[in-house]
């Protein structure tokens, strides 16, 4: 008798420190649970920039070598009266990069034609809207060179670059900004780089033309060029 109660106190024993053991364990499990944090490398961060913010410095050798690898020539401005299409040329290799940089970068959608003379000319690619802006401070502030030893005039149709509203004795052009011509104006030839011409839809630009505007030839009623698309 005295033996059976040795070993019923000896089992009692053993089933304790097991039960006590097991709860140890959960209670581990779930310390560690407690502790784990997410890994920084899920953290949330900020996106890192595709290319540099763009400045008097740097954007002439960037241009220098996006040309290279960005070969588009042909462009569609979608604008609320229709469509025109432009050839870019490759000759003036600054000023079709630039083009083709902004575009790919939706610098263009939702800005307007800001100045509008029938007969003479439609400029477009500003805006007084706020996330236009933006775009612009995104990008960068730079101004490009003229090019105009190429052989082109501002014939009806060309597409060309306006000087910068910063008085400047070498009319360096406003990289957001261009013009297209509707009817042969040469005196404008020397000072404005032509960078393009229109091949389809000029009846398009003729019609935005004709637009009521007031005393500084902005419209009445705004004209959108809803976006640029690469053609080819």
């Amino acid at each position: 008798m005295k033996y059976l109660c040795i070993l019923s106190i000896f089992f009692l024993f053993i089933s304790c420190k097991e039960q006590t053991n097991e709860i140890k364990t959960n209670t581990n499990t779930s310390d560690s649970l407690i502790v784990t944090s997410k890994p920084k490398d899920t953290l949330q961060r900020t996106p890192e920039r595709e290319y540099p913010l763009l400045t008097e410095k740097n954007a002439m050798e960037f241009f220098l070598q996006y040309e290279k690898l960005h070969k588009e020539t042909k462009v569609r401005l979608v604008t609320d009266f229709g469509n025109i299409d432009i050839l870019l040329f490759n000759e003036t290799k600054f000023h079709r990069a630039n083009f083709i940089y902004l575009t790919k970068q939706g610098y263009f959608t939702d800005t307007q034609f800001y100045r509008v003379i029938e007969n003479y000319i439609v400029q477009g690619g500003s805006t007084d809207d706020r996330d236009v802006m933006r775009k612009r401070k995104n990008i960068g502030k730079y101004l490009l060179p003229t090019d105009t030893k190429r052989g082109f005039k501002h014939d009806r149709g060309v597409i060309s670059m306006p000087s910068s509203d910063i008085e400047n004795p070498h009319k360096l052009a406003s990289p957001y900004e261009f013009f297209i011509t509707l009817r042969d104006v040469h005196q404008l030839d020397g000072d404005y780089t032509i960078f393009g011409k229109v091949i389809n839809g000029l009846d398009v630009a003729d019609k935005i033309a004709k637009v009521e505007t007031d005393d500084g030839d902005w419209p009445l009623q705004n004209v959108y060029i809803k976006r640029v698309e690469i053609l080819e």
